[in-house]
């Protein structure tokens, strides 16, 4: 199993189903992106350099794009979810919408490669 697998295991099988979907989502959008960490957390990379990070907490799960511009540019896409500088929290039964999630990715896509 990969990182992001051994990860997924130890959670409850929504928030896995919910984090699995996101790296799906992820993946049809940077096919090429391999597994590893990132800050400490799940990550797929690019180049060795950090596309997504995921999370479960207690209340919430994450989506760290690694960039604050990123969060920033679909921010408006995501009236009622939690946001920071560098993270999109979202539960099981509001989700990322997944048009916002390849947007995330696109976006930090092209900030790697730029």
């Amino acid at each position: 199993m990969g990182t992001i697998a051994d990860y997924l295991v130890g959670l409850e099988p929504d928030q896995r189903a919910a984090l699995q979907h996101v790296v799906d989502v992820a993946r049809r959008v940077a096919p090429d992106a391999d597994e590893g960490t990132s800050y400490g957390m799940p990550a797929l990379r690019l180049a060795g350099r950090p596309l997504l990070g995921i999370t479960a907490a207690a209340r919430h799960l994450s989506v760290f794009p690694f960039s604050p511009a990123v969060v920033e540019a679909v921010a408006p896409d995501l009236t009622g979810h939690s946001l920071s500088k560098g993270t999109i929290r979202f539960s099981v039964e509001r989700p990322i919408p997944d048009e916002v999630l390849e947007r995330v990715v696109t976006l930090r896509r092209a900030e790697l490669e730029g």
